[in-house]
């Protein structure tokens, strides 16, 4: 599979994450001033996976290419610790475009698509357990992407790596990244599986990120069934 590329200039993707990674530093209130925190960052970061991973790297991430690393001048820039997380926080089995050795960085073009795909992976949690009576708040973050990508929109048929099922899915999808990636590809346009009509885009390197920067909340809802309700200015 040879996909077209297409040029984009993506002035506000979307990406959600759960509002429990989206706080200010949890050690601040502990401490009396910077030298204290300081002492406390280097206790917490013997077991947080993103600050040992921005350190020592993961299985298939120099450490290098991290935000802090990879753009030293941007260091205090808001943000960058956001891209580094979506980057090192991995499931052992991956998601549709990285495996679990490397992490991406994934976005819809709008903020119904970015939804639903976040609604589907907490949908399948509930379906696990057998409980449909949950609610979860996330935060969007906006971020711009331009230059020319690989673009699954129109492939017919549609390729493995688009189908829905994680198991079939995810490691087509994991295959096709990795290709994508040994070939010099930074990204990957591609249809949203879970909202029709949506457009996905996945980061494989954290460079081409700009401009990350916080936007509104969601509020998702179940009440006793597989169907969610979408609350804003959560």
């Amino acid at each position: 599979m040879t996909p077209a590329i297409t040029e984009i200039a993506e002035k506000a993707t979307v990406r959600l994450i759960p509002t429990a990674y989206y706080k200010p530093p949890v050690l601040r209130p502990l401490v009396d001033d910077e030298a204290e925190l300081e002492l406390l960052a280097a206790f917490e970061g013997l077991t947080n996976q993103r600050l040992k991973a921005e350190s020592e790297g993961l299985d298939d991430l120099d450490p290098r290419e991290l935000a802090f690393r990879a753009r030293a001048d941007r260091l205090r820039r808001w943000g960058h610790t956001y891209i580094n997380a979506a980057f090192t926080h991995t499931r052992p089995t991956g998601n549709r475009f990285n495996d679990g050795r490397r992490g991406a960085w994934y976005c819809a073009f709008d903020e119904l698509t970015a939804i639903h795909e976040v609604a589907f992976h907490r949908t399948r949690e509930l379906t696990y357990i057998g409980v449909f009576t949950d609610e979860a708040v996330y935060s969007a973050l906006l971020a711009d992407f331009i230059g020319e990508f690989p673009d699954l929109r129109g492939v017919d048929p549609p390729p493995d790596c688009l189908r829905p099922e994680p198991e079939i899915g995810y490691p087509a999808g994991q295959a096709v990244a990795l290709q994508l990636r040994e070939d010099g590809h930074a990204g990957l346009i591609y249809p949203s599986v879970r909202h029709p009509g949506g457009v996905c885009f996945v980061a494989f390197v954290p460079q081409i990120i700009q401009n990350v920067r916080p936007a509104g909340r969601w509020r998702l809802v179940w009440d006793g069934s597989p169907d969610f309700t979408v609350i804003g200015d959560a």
